[in-house]
């Protein structure tokens, strides 16, 4: 079965977004008061500037000593992202990540970012897919004795 990102995987986001000009201890606060791993950068028209992750925050801040209160996310921000669309299946999403080696993916539609998919949202739904895929070849295999 082909989920596709939305609504299969991310349904009813809310997108936390942030000037570039925003400092990044107020994005790390926003990302632990929200319990989220990456905050999207927008520019003043709304439409997406870049990214910034957990991990961004790690590598690009914390790690060379520098004051995240003087820092603002569009100077550590990953520019123009990439991205998936609400259509695209887990599978395509999970590629994207493992090649480029994210952990999340903006979700875009028309320009503007509807979505944020995590590589813990795709291990839910590719586990779930993998499960049920084991039991449909069991119930082929085997017959009846598994319970199919």
């Amino acid at each position: 079965m082909k989920r596709k990102i939305i609504p299969d995987i991310v349904p009813n986001q809310r997108i936390h977004t942030l000037p570039p000009e925003t400092a990044v201890f107020e994005a790390a606060k926003l990302m632990v008061n929200h319990d989220i791993g990456a905050v999207v950068i927008t520019s003043e028209d709304g439409l997406m500037a870049g990214i910034v992750t957990e991990r961004d925050l790690t590598r690009r801040v914390l790690a060379k000593g520098l004051d995240p209160k003087s820092i603002n996310v569009g100077e550590i921000m990953t520019r123009d992202p990439d991205t998936v669309g609400p259509s695209d299946s887990a599978l395509e999403a999970l590629e994207i990540m493992r090649i480029r080696r994210y952990r999340h993916l903006p979700v875009v539609e028309d320009g503007k970012v509807v979505g944020m998919v995590s590589v813990r949202d795709l291990y839910e739904i590719m586990k779930e897919e993998l499960e049920a895929s084991i039991r449909e070849t069991e119930a082929f295999v085997f017959g009846d004795r598994y319970g199919a």
